[in-house]
């Protein structure tokens, strides 16, 4: 197995846990929160996938999905156009509100496929070009790769533990 196959079938998990988190959530479980400075399923799902677009379209030249098939505009958040949630306040966690899980996984999809599309051109070479130099030492693909996915996996299961405490207060 090559290592733009671990990648690939790594992002294909963490769409399973995405759909699997949200799944069957309405707007107020998916906004809810265990504390006001806590974050919700809905912003967690949202950040990851910001994060994963974000950072595979600067590493290969893309354009965001969020802006380029205009899910800025249908999820309406009021945040700046590339606002990935780092470093957000608990109003601005708030703010991230869906009408249900399927903006949600639609949005995770849509940035899954252009991943996975990125992912599969992949030479093992490439994993060592140099995509951020305001790091020391400077960031190459690889790396970067590995953080958006190490990333991703903290935020589903932040998510999918948030959604099991949600069910268990419920029953």
């Amino acid at each position: 197995m090559h290592a733009k196959d671990v990648l690939i079938e790594a992002h294909s998990r963490i769409r399973e846990e995405v759909h699997a988190t949200v799944e069957g959530l309405g707007p107020d479980e998916l906004a809810a929160r265990p504390s006001p400075d806590a974050n919700s399923v809905a912003w967690l799902v949202w950040h990851l996938t910001r994060v994963q677009d974000d950072h595979f379209a600067d590493a290969f030249g893309l354009e965001q999905v969020w802006l380029s098939q205009d899910w800025e505009k249908r999820f309406g958040l009021g945040l700046s156009r590339h606002d990935t949630g780092y470093g957000h306040s608990p109003a601005k966690v708030a703010k991230v509100r869906v009408d249900s899980g399927e903006m949600l996984t639609g949005y995770y999809d849509a940035v899954h496929d252009q991943s996975l599309e990125a992912l599969r051109g992949l030479a093992a070479k490439d994993l060592e070009r140099v995509v951020d130099e305001r790091w020391d030492p400077p960031v190459t693909l690889g790396v970067r790769l590995v953080s958006v996915l190490s990333d991703d996996l903290q935020h589903i299961g932040q998510a999918a533990y948030l959604r099991g405490l949600l069910q268990s207060a419920a029953s």
